[in-house]
């Protein structure tokens, strides 16, 4: 007789609506305050760089967001951001995102934010998904919850 592990998945939006409530304003929220820490983790880099990195400032900025997103959805499957506003993203089982699904998300997010029209589409995606779900967040399954705490 084999066992099978059943995994709950990803909330259903219609019967549990209360883990998409606000989503996309609160990940709005959350990136503008990580985009604020990642602009003080780039000034505090600069001087190790002995002031060269200001020759590749936009290069130094863009290293460092992808490693931040990459470390803290690892850790904790939520930017520092994120966890201010109580929201985290969760794979399509419904589990936390491991290093390599939060390293494909992160750069599925750099990718899109390189690619104006891409962001744009991950927007809409946002707004009219039953999920809330960006564009990377399509191609991985994956999605941004509120906390249940």
């Amino acid at each position: 007789m084999t066992t099978t592990h059943v995994t709950p998945g990803l909330p259903d939006p219609e019967t549990r609506p209360e883990f998409y409530e606000g989503v996309p304003a609160k990940r709005l929220f959350a990136w503008v305050i990580d985009v604020v820490l990642i602009a003080v983790l780039t000034a505090v880099i600069l001087p190790f760089t002995a002031f060269v990195g200001m020759f590749f400032l936009g290069a130094l900025y863009l290293i460092t967001s992808f490693l931040y997103r990459w470390v803290t959805l690892a850790r904790g499957s939520a930017t520092i951001g994120m966890r201010v506003l109580s929201v985290e993203l969760r794979d399509r089982f419904g589990d936390r995102l491991d290093s390599g699904t939060a390293f494909l998300h992160t750069l599925g997010y750099t990718v899109s934010v390189a690619v104006f029209p891409l962001q744009l589409i991950s927007i809409a995606l946002m707004l009219i998904s039953n999920r809330a779900q960006g564009l990377s967040d399509h191609f991985l399954g994956t999605a941004a919850i509120n906390r249940s705490n």
